[in-house]
């Protein structure tokens, strides 16, 4: 089978490559699924696990991408709750070969249903961005109605989704990013923004909750908006600014199924909308996923018609 693997850790615009690579096979509990899109996160350059093992030994040319839609094509041994043919989207585990593949092999408990009027390649784009903005305002940054919220990188591929969510909610949002991102991020729902360029982050005022995707000088001048109480939700790190009276958490996103359907649901009714911003084949996946490539937003592969 034809995937994207990585080969050089130190040049990420040069170190990935098409090869071809044996199909895989399930293990216990497993599924092997046949890929119909991709997602990719360009932080899987940083991530430890894409270059090592568990154990700590290097990882030889690992297929990259780990969030996905298809069609499950085989069951390993002991699986239960999924069967052949049917429609599941989700994320990979991190240390194993990923999703940019024809085919691969995910634990069970990883993967939802994708609803028949959900495309795939809208599927592949909405569990890592979607679950790690349901994670932050919900579990970890305990978002409640009535609060307000900064979403930092509001038009972005998470951010759209903290924007339209904590929006639903019942939140005050304000969003932030460059000047460009202004009215994408009001139409996803923000009741302000502020450019970060040109404009000062102490004028936004007291918020209950940040939720953080640079980390940085923007993470310090955002900790100390924090009212009393309030939660630092970072998605870029360990946490180096704290709040004076509030709590500050670091988080790796989970695959939780039951929270996967919560946001298909919303795709579905069109409470919630993706951000694509580049859409290439398989084919065309190395060019795509260049950084000079990329354009704001999700990156995602097209690998059947």
């Amino acid at each position: 089978m034809k995937a994207i693997v990585a080969t050089d850790r130190s040049a990420e615009a040069a170190g990935i490559t098409l090869i071809d690579v044996p199909e895989p096979a399930p293990a216990i509990n497993d599924v092997v699924v046949e890929v119909h899109a991709s997602g990719f996160v360009p932080a899987e350059w940083e991530w430890s696990s894409t270059w090592v093992d568990r154990s700590g030994k290097a990882r030889a040319q690992p297929i990259i991408g780990h969030e996905f839609a298809g069609v499950v094509t085989a069951l390993g041994y002991g699986t239960t709750g999924l069967s052949v043919g049917q429609r599941v989207f989700g994320i990979t585990d991190w240390h194993r070969d990923g999703t940019l593949a024809e085919y691969a092999a995910v634990e069970s408990r990883n993967l939802a249903p994708l609803p028949g009027d959900v495309a795939f390649t809208v599927g592949a784009g909405l569990p890592i961005s979607g679950l790690t903005a349901w994670q932050g305002l919900f579990p970890h940054g305990r978002l409640q109605p009535g609060q307000t919220i900064l979403a930092h990188g509001a038009a972005g591929a998470v951010g759209a989704f903290v924007t339209q969510l904590a929006r639903e909610f019942g939140a005050y949002v304000i969003g932030t990013g460059r000047g460009k991102d202004r009215q994408s991020a009001l139409d996803l729902g923000a009741h302000e923004f502020l450019d970060l360029d040109t404009e000062d982050l102490a004028d936004v005022g007291g918020v209950d909750v940040v939720f953080d995707v640079i980390g940085g000088e923007v993470q310090e001048k955002s900790a100390r908006l924090i009212r009393p109480g309030g939660t630092l939700v970072s998605v870029v790190g360990p946490v180096e600014a704290r709040p004076v009276d509030g709590r500050a958490i670091d988080f790796v996103v989970e695959s939780i199924p039951e929270q996967l359907t919560q946001i298909a649901r919303r795709v579905r009714d069109g409470r919630l909308r993706p951000h694509i911003g580049t859409l290439a084949s398989l084919d065309d996946a190395v060019t795509a996923l260049h950084p000079a490539t990329r354009r704001h937003g999700k990156t995602v592969i097209r690998l059947r018609a």
